[in-house]
């Protein structure tokens, strides 16, 4: 297994997703898309492992899936392994040509993925004290999980949950 190394804040995140945004708008077009910066490096001042995770929403899986070989012809690496745990998101890996890693999780625009990836981030950029302690969360986690990902990833998830009961909760409460 490869090290978990998450680092500090790199201003150079937004930009890189930028480009990637750009470039999955060509590939889907003239399909209507939209393309969010999720996870940690879409957070302002959040320590991240130096990964850009998108979040690409279309009107159906379907229109997801015809884009498979076109996304591979620009490096993304389709992912089906994790399907069975997430059977409404198509996944993709770009590692080459990007100064960082790509992560895209493609869903349905406006399905509970799409809702609740757009919900956390929302939250770690408006409230201080949540970003904190997910900070400092996963600096333990990187730090006892250093050399499996798959378990940093598994301990990091009960914070998430809670989080987005909370979000949600009072967002239906509203």
């Amino acid at each position: 297994m490869s090290a978990v190394v998450v680092t500090a804040y790199n201003p150079e995140w937004p930009r890189c997703f930028a480009g990637v945004r750009a470039e999955l708008h060509r590939v889907f077009a003239p399909l209507p898309v939209a393309v969010e910066h999720i996870g940690s490096t879409a957070v302002a001042g959040l320590a991240a492992k130096p990964v850009i995770d998108v979040l690409l929403g279309a009107d159906s899986l379907r229109s997801i899936e015809s884009k498979i070989p076109a996304l591979g012809e620009r490096g993304y690496s389709y992912v089906a392994k994790y399907e069975r745990e997430l059977p409404l998101r198509r996944y993709f890996v770009k590692s080459a040509a990007t100064p960082f890693r790509i992560h895209l999780h493609a869903v349905e625009q406006g399905s509970r993925l799409w809702q609740e990836h757009l919900a956390f981030r929302d939250a770690l950029r408006a409230d201080a004290a949540l970003r904190a302690q997910y900070q400092s969360l996963k600096l333990r986690l990187a730090e006892a999980f250093a050399a499996d990902k798959s378990a940093y990833t598994s301990a990091k998830s009960p914070f998430i949950v809670a989080a987005l009961a909370a979000i949600l909760g009072n967002v239906h409460a509203g």
